[in-house]
C-alpha cells in the first residue's frame, strides 16, 4: 500500500493499481489523517475541519467514511479484525503506515537529511521528482489544506533550492540554468534563487548574464520593495566582477565551507537574524566554517571564525545543545591555544561565545562557575578596549549568565539597559533589539505590563528596519501574557480571550526556527492561566510539555484526581534548570507540595524562591504568567513553619 498527497489524494496497491478511496469526504479524511503523521486526530477536529458547518449527523457520517476507507484499504482484513492501517485511538483515528509508504513523508525526511548531509541531495531529487502538482490538490476548499499547502510549498522551494546550492557548492550545476531561470520567474522575491540562478551562469561560463542576473534583483528589490539585496548577493557579485573562480569547494574542504570558513560564518550570522528554517540552515554553517578554521591549523583564523558569530541570544536554553557544546570545546581549545598573552580582542570573543553557548543547562549545569567566569573575563577585556560592538557581545554573555537563582530580574534590566544604550549610540541595531528584549522581560517579571508593553512596541519598531523576524513572535506572546494577567481583573478581558491569544502566538512560533523555546511552552501558558483563575491543571493527554512535565506532572495528576501518583511524580521532580523559567518550576512545585502537605519540598521552595518574592512566576520569559510568587510562597511558608 501508498499513499500520495503531493498532488491529487491518491492510494496505490503493491503492483500500481489505484484503489477506489469512495468520494471527496472519504480523501478528505484519509488526506487529514496523512497530514496528522501518525498522530491521532480526534473526532471533534475531524468533524470541524470536514465542515465548516457541521450537520446535525456529523459524527455518523464520519464513521461511515471511515468505514468505508477501511475496507479499500484493507479489503482481505477478516471480519471482526481490528484494523491495522486506518486505527481507532482514544478519542479519534489515526494512520499507520510506515513512512517511506507515504509520499508527503518521504519528501520531509529526505529534506531533513538534506539539510543535514549535502551527500543526500540525490535522495532529495528524487523526492522532489514525486510531486504531481499542489499537495492535496482535490482538497481546495479546506482551510486545514490550505496551511498544509502552503507549508509543504514553502519546503518545496527550500528543497529545490538546496539541491542546486549543494551541486553548485560541489562544483557541478551549470546544466541548472533553465531550472533555476524558470524557478526565479515563478518566485521573484526569492532572493537566494537569484544568487542561485547567477552561479549557475557564472559555473556555465557565462559572466555577463550572471552580472545581469543580479542586476535584474537588485532593481527588482528596489523597485517594488524599497530594499537592497543581501549580503549574498552583493559579495557575488563582487567575486564575479573581480574574476574570481565560481564558488565551489576550491579552496576549503568539508561540507558547507565552499565560500571559506569566514566568509561562510559571515553568511550564518546573517541567515541566524533572519529567523525560521535559515536558522536552522545557519547553526549547521556556523559549526562547519569552524571546523573549517580548526582543520587550517591557524589559531587566530579559528579564533574569528568561531567569535564573528556574534548574533544576539535571548533565550537561556539552547535550541541545539550538541553544536553548543561541541562550539563551547572548540572555544576553550583556542583559548588555551593562544594563551594569556594572545589578542586581547580574541580572547575576548572566544570568552563571550563560552558564555553565550553555555546557557542551556546540561552545559552550565555542571560547572556553572565556568560560563559565568568567562562571561566577567569578557565583560572586563571588552570594557578595556573600549570596542562598543565586543562589549555588547560581552554583556549578552553575562545577561545568558544571570540565572545563577530566582529573583534577579531587576539585575538583568540593569545589563538589558545598558546593551540598549550602547546599541544605540553606537549604531548596533540588532543589539538594541536585544536590549529592548531583555528590558521587557525584566518589566514582565517584575509586574510592570505598561512599561513591558513600550518595551515590545520599541523592539517591532527596531525590527520593522532591521529585519528581525522573530521579534513580533515574542511579543505576541509577551501581549497573550499581558491579556491573560489582566483576565483576573474586574473588567478585565476574559480567560478564554487569553487563551485564544496563546494559541495565535503558539501558531506563530512552531515555524520559527526556536525549538528551544517551542516546545512545552503552550500548555505552560494554559496551565499558568489556569492557575490564575484557580482551575485544575489541563488533562489533553494530546498535550506536549517538553522540558516541564516533570515540574507539571504533579498538578495534572492530582487534576486527574490521582494524589498517590502526583505524589510520586513531585518526588521524582529534580530542581529546575536554571533559566528564565526556573521561578515559574519552583512554583509548580510549591502549589503540589502544598496540596500534597509535602513540608520538606514546600520548604525547599521557599528557600529557592524567597529573592523572587516581589516577581512574577515564569514572566521573566517574557511569554507567560503563573501570577506572583509571593502568591505561592505565602503558602508554601505556611505549609513549611507549620507545627
Amino acid at each position: 500500500m501508498r499513499i500520495d498527497v503531493l498532488g491529487a489524494v491518491r492510494a496505490l496497491r503493491d503492483d500500481g493499481s489505484p484503489v477506489d478511496l469512495g468520494g471527496p469526504r472519504h480523501r478528505e479524511v484519509l488526506a487529514r489523517l496523512v497530514a496528522a503523521e501518525g498522530r491521532m486526530v480526534t473526532t471533534d477536529t475531524l468533524v470541524d475541519d470536514l465542515w465548516t458547518d457541521p450537520p446535525a449527523r456529523a459524527v455518523g457520517a464520519l464513521r461511515t467514511f471511515v468505514g468505508a476507507l477501511r475496507r479499500a484499504l484493507e479489503p482481505d482484513r477478516p471480519p471482526r479484525t481490528p484494523p491495522r492501517v486506518l486505527v481507532t485511538e482514544g478519542p479519534g483515528y489515526a494512520l499507520r503506515l510506515p513512512r517511506e509508504d507515504v509520499d508527503v513523508h518521504r519528501f520531509q525526511d529526505a529534506l531533513a537529511r538534506a539539510r543535514r548531509d549535502p551527500g543526500a541531495v540525490g535522495e532529495l531529487a528524487a523526492a522532489l521528482a514525486a510531486w504531481r502538482g499542489p499537495a492535496y490538490a482535490d482538497v481546495a476548499g479546506s482551510a486545514w489544506a490550505r496551511r498544509e499547502r502552503a507549508r509543504l510549498e514553502e519546503w518545496r522551494l527550500e528543497a529545490l533550492e538546496l539541491r542546486a546550492r549543494v551541486l553548485l557548492d560541489s562544483g557541478e550545476g551549470a546544466d541548472l540554468v533553465a531550472e533555476l531561470g524558470a524557478h526565479v520567474a515563478e518566485h521573484p522575491w526569492r532572493e537566494p534563487a537569484w544568487g542561485l540562478l547567477a552561479r549557475a551562469l557564472h559555473r556555465a561560463g557565462r559572466q555577463a548574464d550572471a552580472l545581469a542576473t543580479l542586476r535584474r534583483a537588485r532593481a527588482m528589490l528596489a523597485d517594488r520593495l524599497g530594499l537592497d539585496p543581501g549580503a549574498e548577493l552583493r559579495r557575488l557579485e563582487t567575486e564575479i566582477l573581480s574574476g574570481a573562480a565560481p564558488p565551489g569547494g576550491v579552496v576549503w574542504s568539508g561540507p558547507g565551507v565552499a565560500l571559506g570558513p569566514r566568509t561562510t560564518v559571515d553568511l550564518a550570522r546573517t541567515l541566524a537574524l533572519a529567523g525560521g528554517d535559515a536558522l536552522v540552515r545557519s547553526r549547521r554553517e556556523r559549526l562547519a566554517a569552524v571546523r573549517a578554521a580548526q582543520r587550517t591549523g591557524d589559531l587566530r583564523l579559528t579564533a574569528r571564525v568561531i567569535g564573528a558569530y556574534d548574533v544576539p541570544a535571548l533565550w537561556s536554553r539552547a535550541d541545539d545543545p550538541e553544536q553548543s557544546r561541541a562550539v563551547v570545546e572548540a572555544a576553550e581549545r583556542t583559548l588555551t591555544g593562544l594563551g594569556p598573552d594572545g589578542p586581547a580582542d580574541l580572547r575576548a570573543r572566544l570568552l563571550a561565545t563560552i558564555a553565550v553557548e553555555s546557557r542551556s543547562a546540561d552545559l552550565s549545569g555542571a560547572e556553572p562557575e565556568r560560563a559565568l567566569r568567562a562571561a566577567r573575563q569578557a565583560l572586563a577585556l571588552a570594557r578595556d578596549l573600549a570596542d562598543p560592538a565586543l562589549l555588547v557581545f560581552a554583556l549578552n554573555g553575562v545577561f545568558l549568565q544571570t540565572f545563577a537563582h530566582c529573583g534577579l530580574a531587576a539585575e538583568r534590566d540593569a545589563v538589558g539597559a545598558e546593551i540598549l544604550d550602547l546599541a544605540t549610540r553606537h549604531d548596533l541595531p540588532n543589539f538594541a533589539v536585544l536590549g529592548r528584549l531583555v528590558r521587557l522581560q525584566s518589566a514582565s517579571a517584575l509586574g510592570d505590563l505598561d512599561a513591558a508593553a513600550e518595551h515590545a512596541e520599541a523592539a517591532e519598531r527596531l525590527a520593522a528596519t532591521t529585519e528581525a523576524p522573530l521579534v513580533p513572535v515574542l511579543t505576541g506572546w509577551l501581549r497573550a501574557r499581558i491579556t491573560a494577567a489582566r483576565s483576573t481583573e474586574p473588567g478585565g478581558p476574559s480567560a478564554a480571550t487569553a487563551a485564544q491569544q496563546y494559541r495565535t502566538a503558539e501558531d506563530a512560533l512552531r515555524t520559527a526556527g526556536m525549538p528551544g523555546l517551542h516546545r512545552g511552552l503552550f500548555p505552560l501558558a494554559l496551565l499558568g492561566l489556569r492557575l490564575l483563575h484557580d482551575r485544575p491543571a489541563p488533562t489533553d493527554p494530546r498535550l506536549d510539555w517538553g522540558p516541564y512535565r516533570p515540574w507539571a506532572q504533579p498538578l495534572v495528576l492530582l487534576a486527574q484526581d490521582r494524589p498517590a501518583q502526583a505524589r510520586t511524580a513531585l518526588a521524582a521532580a529534580p530542581e529546575p534548570s536554571l533559566d528564565h523559567l526556573q521561578e515559574a518550576m519552583w512554583c509548580l512545585s510549591a502549589r503540589a507540595a502544598v496540596r500534597l502537605g509535602e513540608r520538606a519540598i514546600a520548604a525547599r521552595a521557599v528557600a529557592a524562591l524567597r529573592d523572587a518574592r516581589t516577581e512574577h512566576a515564569g514572566a521573566g520569559s517574557g511569554l507567560l504568567t503563573l501570577g506572583p510568587v509571593a502568591r505561592y510562597l505565602v503558602e508554601a511558608e505556611a505549609l513549611a513553619t507549620a507545627g
